[in-house]
């Protein structure tokens, strides 16, 4: 028999309406990920679930109902406490399955991964609870153990493993393909892919030419200021786009062009051109914010390019049990590489941030639909990393931002982060990091020249 609780006899659903609680609701969730774990013991399920109710019946009243989801995370962490790792394995799949389809069903089937497939995250999640790192607690642990340097292979492993992948599914298509392009938001880790896609392919045989879109920035100058004097570079057409596909035509006729190059020290473009033919067999490699975008690219025919999209997936939890953002996760990574590459610090990054996300919003992340292959370039270890590099500095931003209304978006952001770097253990020895990670790309030591 399953338990009655004393304090709770109402549970509050995701559309607001109040239902009676009903345990047998929970034992069933219980039971169900048993079996699709393999196990059928109903007397143990029976037992979870009595734990879950003493646990509701101690945090919850009938002045203040549990949620729908505060019993889902409850059932959650009573199955891994117990030992039932498997079974929270698929407790917690089919929990993110139900999340889907119930979003499927909305007015306009949005699904709100930033339009990612969900096949995709589902198993970057399912790859996250099998390696023990869907959670904060869990990736400490390995700080805690003296095991960073094991936890850091495991996640280069993954994004190798994701690398290859993509490079397998370009060579599948054959000769076909005459344009490469690799985007993907800010800090995603786009120019580590590249040249990583790069290198495979040309083991392969193939013969790359990189066309690097961020030559074509209009000078500084010529960009408007909002009212903080902050420029706005983020959109496309921050770009010369008619030169930029101007010059990817010609390039595939066969005809010379002049590439122009910029300094983001100065904000300008110099008088150095440098001049660019395709040779027979030759493809072009474009790494963009905006590659996906009909604006840049969508003038090439669809047939002789392939599209590849990459982002920080991050499957995993905060001590809130809510997933940590994504953008969140770029964020830390871009204040860390201004800094030390582009002459920005990183408040001044964080002040921006508003500009990046718009952007993403309505340049980026509508095109995500078109690319045949997503990389997620997400490492679980770094944000222990980032607390090293950028806690005290954000620390410092929250109090001067604190009190200052115009800038109250760089505020909230700010405390958003330092409550999730300060929840990690920090990494203090980044020694393990090996020198051709997409980390690299925003910490310093790569052995790639960016």
């Amino acid at each position: 028999m399953i338990k009655t609780p004393v304090n709770i006899a109402k549970v509050l659903k995701r559309s607001g309406t109040v239902v009676p609680f009903a345990g047998e609701r929970i034992l069933n969730a219980i039971y169900k990920a048993a079996i699709a774990s393999g196990a059928r013991d109903k007397k143990t399920a029976e037992l979870l679930a009595g734990r879950v109710i003493d646990i509701l019946d101690n945090c919850f009243s009938s002045e203040k109902p549990p949620t729908v989801e505060n019993i889902q995370d409850i059932v959650e962490k009573v199955l891994i406490q117990n030992g039932h790792a498997q079974t929270a394995k698929a407790f917690i799949l089919y929990r993110y399955e139900r999340t889907k389809e119930r979003l499927e069903k909305g007015k306009n089937k949005i699904i709100p991964f930033d339009k990612v497939p969900f096949y995709k995250i589902y198993y970057i999640l399912n790859w996250a609870i099998d390696h023990n790192l869907e959670k904060i607690e869990k990736i400490n642990e390995y700080s805690r153990k003296g095991s960073f340097p094991e936890l850091v292979d495991i996640c280069e492993k993954k994004y190798h493993e994701e690398i290859a992948n993509a490079a397998e599914s370009i060579l599948k298509k054959g000769n076909e393909v005459k344009v490469i392009i690799i985007a993907g938001p800010s800090s995603s880790g786009k120019t580590t892919t590249t040249i990583k896609i790069n290198e495979i392919l040309k083991k392969q045989g193939k013969r790359l030419v990189t066309l690097n879109i961020d030559n074509y920035f209009h000078n500084l100058e010529l960009h408007p200021k909002d009212e903080h004097g902050d420029y706005d570079f983020e959109t496309p057409e921050a770009i010369e786009l008619d030169l930029v596909n101007t010059h990817i035509h010609r390039l595939l006729e066969g005809k010379t062009v002049k590439i122009p190059t910029y300094n983001f020290k100065t904000g300008k473009r110099s008088e150095n051109f440098i001049p660019l033919k395709l040779e027979e067999g030759e493809i072009i490699l474009i790494d963009s914010l905006h590659g996906l975008n009909k604006k840049m690219t969508g003038s090439i025919d669809s047939r002789i390019k392939f599209n590849l999209y990459i982002e920080t997936l991050l499957q995993m939890k905060d001590s809130n049990n809510e997933f940590i953002r994504w953008t969140d996760l770029r964020l830390l990574r871009r204040m860390s590489r201004d800094s030390k590459y582009r002459s920005y610090n990183p408040q001044q990054t964080l002040e921006h941030w508003h500009y990046v996300r718009s952007s993403e919003l309505k340049y980026i992340i509508p095109f995500v639909n078109s690319a045949d292959f997503i990389v997620n370039s997400a490492m679980p270890y770094e944000i222990p990393v980032m607390k090293k590099i950028l806690l005290r500095d954000l620390r410092s931003f929250e109090n001067s931002l604190k009190n200052n209304p115009s800038k109250e978006d760089a505020y909230l952001r700010a405390k958003r982060v330092i409550t999730l770097l300060e929840s990690f253990e920090e990494a203090s020895d980044f020694s393990s990091i090996p020198q051709d990670s997409v980390i690299r790309e925003f910490i310093g030591g790569s052995k790639y020249r960016y």
